[in-house]
């Protein structure tokens, strides 16, 4: 708790330890940023109760389909032995085989949610391929956190998310980097008002000036933004400390450090 508030950060990615180096590595060079943390879930959580952070939801993504289920067994395994203090979201490919064997393992894990990364992953948004995973999520409620924006890409902007949006009304989508990384403003301006879409504030605050980020959590709506840090990229204490240096009521953060991530993700904490 910081001044009375829960904290639950919405985006963490994690890795197996003897591979967590390569993989932070990989996606320092994709963004050409210097990751602070190392992406093991034993520094997450060392940090989390330094920095007073309550709960994180934590995911990685498949490159391949054959990674998939390896991976979010990896995620359910390691949510387990965290005591309750993590709560773990599957990866899903286009290319797999069997979306739904797919879909009803990770469902069967206990994992709460998909995470998609369509820049990583090298999939537009709106492939025919990547239909049936909505169609699924659709089917079993299950929310997607998907990577949104990047003005180096066409995979994953908001001219692809809309359509997407606009067919699967039942699917709920959080857009990260608040719905467009390096576009934020631009994409709020375009999707805030969507029913179906939230959105969290990783990768975002290190950018984007505070009162700017300010302004387009209001855009959205307090009811519709997420906390969340993107660790390892950024060191959740900065997010944290940055976060609570906005201009924001108490009740807009109380709904995006905690309430709104419980109630997407059916959470009790």
């Amino acid at each position: 708790m910081r001044e009375g508030f829960q904290i639950i950060d919405s985006h963490c990615h994690i890795y197996p330890e003897k591979i967590a180096a390569k993989a932070v590595a990989g996606t320092d060079t994709f963004y050409g940023t210097v990751a602070k943390c190392d992406g093991t879930a034993g520094s997450l959580l060392e940090i989390n109760t330094e920095v007073g952070i309550d709960h994180s939801l934590v995911q990685s993504v498949a490159t391949t389909p054959k990674q998939v289920n390896s991976i979010n067994s990896f995620i359910a395994e390691t949510v387990k032995a965290a005591d309750g203090r993590l709560t773990g979201l599957g990866t899903l490919h286009p290319d797999s085989e069997d979306q739904r064997a797919d879909v009803e393992h990770l469902i069967a894990l206990g994992l709460k949610g998909v995470k998609l990364h369509p820049d990583i992953q090298r999939f537009k948004i709106d492939d025919y391929r990547c239909l049936k995973i909505y169609e699924l999520c659709e089917e079993y409620g299950l929310p997607i956190l998907m990577h949104t924006g990047d003005k180096r890409y066409d995979f994953s902007n908001t001219n692809r998310l809309v359509p997407i949006l606009e067919t699967y009304t039942n699917l709920t989508i959080i857009g990260a980097h608040m719905g467009g990384w390096s576009l934020w403003d631009e994409a709020s301006l375009e999707l805030a008002g969507t029913p179906n879409l939230y959105v969290d504030c990783s990768s975002t605050m290190a950018w984007v000036p505070l009162d700017k980020t300010a302004e387009i959590i209001r855009r959205y709506g307090a009811e519709k933004v997420l906390f969340g840090t993107d660790y390892p990229m950024w060191h959740p204490r900065d997010e944290v400390n940055m976060f609570f240096d906005l201009d924001l009521t108490d009740d807009e953060r109380r709904m995006i450090l905690s309430e709104n991530a419980k109630k997407l993700y059916q959470l009790e904490i």
